[in-house]
């Protein structure tokens, strides 16, 4: 035995799983935070509130919520996968029943000290459920009809809910991550061809049913569709927020404007400019060079996940890793796309730069399962 092999293992069991911490990923998450708190000053025009002193609060809370939930073992978050995932169920029924309605849907629900959105929790749950699901199928079974059939279900159940709110966004990312885990899993790709070609289909029933007594979605959202076609159609309506931010990602050229020098958010042309539109205050005071800048430091956390998630030995902490990576890909890249005109408007926040208490503690509360499966990996 090493002396340092020898050192590590007479330090006392909590020390060493706080010294066994993926820190390097620890540090690029705060680097992300500490970006958003810059963004949420600028947007507030140079003051710590409203919304950058709430946020610094927020990430304090999660990154000790982080570091507790990484010092648990694995196999107990393996045990509660079940439970997490019908407690976050009964909650999207809760919403149903006696959610409050903000911005014209029912997705929140008040709990007095603070309001909670069941949907951001269903994201990290669903996950669990699905990796605990394929860690105890025998991998010869992965790609029976019946077998798959099961993790339809496990997925469909919370999407239907999440639309009913209606939170089309969401629905969509419940919907890719659980696809893309049973992927993972080692699912045959026929059943991915076969839902792709009925996604098509879906998409064109969608646009035939509009204007008919069974439309399929809501006339809000055959706007957005409209809009993301051709924003010029409606430029101080439907298509303002895109247009808007469209001339602040142009505007910031390569380097920026400055810190606290973006005109379309200081002026507030920005629509929801310290939530859904944040990157593009980003882009404009920072420019080209500050957004590429973002997303190297999101593609390192997603490199990171993923290198943990291979070395890993446990199928479950690796499928685990492996699905909230997907998970934080999807949320950065659906936002980007969005405020950039690539993809329809459907308010998904940028992770850890976007002002929001659930999906700020959520993210973290998932981070700290990557940082258990990690800590508790089979050496």
């Amino acid at each position: 035995m090493s002396y340092l092999e020898y050192s590590v293992k007479s330090v006392p069991t909590g020390l060493r799983k706080i010294l066994f911490l993926n820190w390097p990923l620890i540090l690029l998450i705060s680097a992300v935070a500490g970006c958003g708190f810059l963004m949420l000053y600028s947007v507030a025009g140079g003051v710590y509130g409203p919304w950058a002193e709430p946020q610094m609060k927020r990430f304090a809370l999660g990154l000790m919520l982080m570091i507790s939930v990484g010092l648990v073992p694995i196999w107990m978050w393996r045990n509660l996968a079940g439970v997490a995932y019908a407690v976050s169920v009964m909650l999207l029924i809760g919403v149903e029943l006696f959610g409050t309605v903000g911005m014209g849907a029912q997705r929140w629900i008040d709990l007095g000290v603070v309001r909670l959105q069941p949907s951001e929790m269903t994201k990290i749950t669903l996950v669990m459920f699905l990796a605990a699901y394929y860690d105890w199928l025998p991998a010869k079974k992965t790609s029976r009809p019946l077998w798959v059939f099961l993790p339809l279900m496990i997925i469909f159940v919370p999407t239907l809910l999440v639309l009913k709110q209606p939170d089309l966004g969401t629905a969509i990312l419940l919907m890719t991550a659980g696809g893309g885990l049973m992927f993972l899993a080692g699912v045959h790709w026929a059943y991915f061809a076969t839902v792709i070609a009925a996604a098509g289909g879906l998409v064109t029933a969608v646009f035939q049913s509009r204007g008919t007594p069974w439309q399929m979605i809501k006339d809000y959202q055959f706007r957005r569709i409209d809009t993301f076609l051709d924003p010029s159609s409606d430029p101080l309506g439907a298509g303002y927020h895109i247009t808007q931010s469209k001339i602040a990602l142009g505007s910031g050229g390569w380097t920026g404007r400055g810190f606290m020098q973006g005109t379309q958010s200081r002026l507030n042309f920005l629509p929801e400019k310290h939530t859904d539109f944040i990157f593009t205050t980003l882009a404009e005071e920072f420019g080209f060079v500050g957004g590429f800048s973002l997303l190297v430091l999101y593609a390192l956390i997603i490199a990171f996940c993923v290198f943990s998630a291979v070395i890993n030995k446990d199928r479950f902490s690796s499928l685990l890793t492996l699905g909230i990576a997907l998970n934080f890909f999807l949320f950065f890249a659906v936002n980007m796309s969005m405020v950039m005109g690539l993809a329809p408007v459907v308010g998904v926040p940028l992770p850890l730069v976007s002002y929001g208490g659930s999906a700020m503690l959520v993210l973290m509360l998932a981070f700290g399962l990557v940082q258990s499966s990690h800590v508790h990996r089979p050496r």
